[in-house]
């Protein structure tokens, strides 16, 4: 079955979107697995067909970086011979030193991260350095998209390449709010497998599992992080559930933080502990 968007609600437009509905894009595009990483190279080799794409991500394997800022250390970027720029720090590092350094003669018009190797579903975006690189760049003023394909091993980059395409082809039409992140986790399928999009919340996992302690060579104890918990909040509506059933997950994640339902809570026993 072909991709459908006809579950994907796209909000109103903004203007700080405009330069998406030009012809010809300028895309940075990072990720949290290392400019070497297959899924990175197949993203940008796809987009560079139709758009400049700039590529900075981190010179090695940075997942589960999250936010991660280095600023007690400057930090170094090289250029790879295939043209990628990659930096001795974080996901979020190399979408903020390529915004506000390397890019200097023109800004991206958005900010790509992926193809990740493996889901980024329900809890996992809160360590989630792909996540992360897509949200620095929404931080900054820019519309952002992060990508993932699942399994631990995944192989159908066309696949979701393909979907990236889709979603850019949407944003040009329509805009998402301005404080808007959009987390895609894509079906290891080939593309006549997938079942369609469907627009998603955020599932749960249950608590991680114990660590895993070792001995180094030396005799000394060493701990491993332990696999993360299974689905818990898993059920229809979720990204679990979609990708599941094969269907693109798309999730509208926000910047803001705040648990505003609970302000008015928090008020009422602060203006107590001021009496």
């Amino acid at each position: 079955m072909g991709l459908r968007w006809s579950e994907v609600r796209i909000l109103s437009p903004r203007p700080n979107f405009h330069r998406l509905r030009e012809s010809a894009l300028r895309i940075l595009l990072s990720n949290d697995d290392g400019y070497f990483a297959p899924g990175l190279r197949y993203l940008a080799r796809h987009l560079a067909k139709t758009a400049e794409v700039v590529v900075v991500a981190p010179e090695r394997d940075r997942s589960g970086a999250s936010n991660s800022l280095t600023l007690r250390r400057p930090l170094r970027v090289h250029r790879a011979d295939n043209g990628f720029f990659y930096v001795d720090g974080t996901p979020t590092d190399c979408v903020h030193l390529a915004i506000t350094g390397l890019m200097e003669h023109r800004e991206p018009d958005m900010v790509i991260a992926g193809i990740n190797h493996g889901a980024n579903l329900g809890d996992d975006v809160v360590y989630s350095g792909t996540v992360a690189a897509a949200m620095e760049g929404r931080f900054l003023g820019f519309p952002a998209l992060a990508v993932s394909l699942a399994g631990e091993s995944p192989r159908h980059f066309s696949t979701a390449t393909e979907v990236v395409t889709g979603i850019l082809k949407m944003l040009k039409m329509g805009s998402l709010a301005s404080n808007t992140i959009l987390n895609v986790n894509v079906p290891d399928l080939p593309i006549e497998h997938i079942a369609g999009y469907q627009a998603t919340r955020l599932g749960n996992r249950h608590k991680s599992e114990p660590v895993i302690k070792a001995q180094d060579p030396a005799g000394e104890p060493i701990y491993w992080v332990g696999p993360p918990g299974g689905e818990q909040d898993a059920g229809d509506g979720t990204d679990f559930f979609a990708l599941r059933h094969r269907f693109v997950s798309v999730t509208p994640l926000k910047v803001d933080l705040t648990r505003h339902d609970a302000l008015a809570e928090i008020d009422t026993w602060i203006r107590e502990m001021n009496r």
